[in-house]
């Protein structure tokens, strides 16, 4: 009895285990990922700058604390650059070639 008791417990482990290991959210598919507004990126954006300027025009910080942070958020910086994307142009010509030419005689 202890034998086959001890069999399913290893059995019913197993099988855990492997539920465990191909479930989905280990498998990093947590589904569709939201995509940010624009102006929630472009805000993050500002407060990584700010915290960098902050960060560089206090002297009572040690460089080695704050070296590290500058750092991180520069990488932050770039990574929500990279979700914003390129511009994109809304109009059909850009502002300054919209109007005729001015003549000075």
């Amino acid at each position: 009895m202890n034998r086959l008791l001890a069999n399913l417990l290893l059995g019913l482990g197993g099988f855990l285990a492997f539920v465990c290991i191909a479930s989905p959210v280990v498998a990093g598919d947590n589904g569709p990922a939201e995509v940010p507004c624009y102006w929630c990126v472009r805000d993050a954006i500002y407060a990584d700058v700010d915290l960098i300027d902050h960060l560089e025009a206090n002297p009572d910080i040690d460089e080695g604390i704050k070296g590290p942070q500058i750092i991180a958020a520069r990488a932050d910086i770039h990574r929500l650059r990279a979700l914003l994307g390129p511009p994109v142009q809304t109009g059909l010509a850009p502002c300054c070639y919209s109007r005729k030419r001015l003549y000075v005689r």
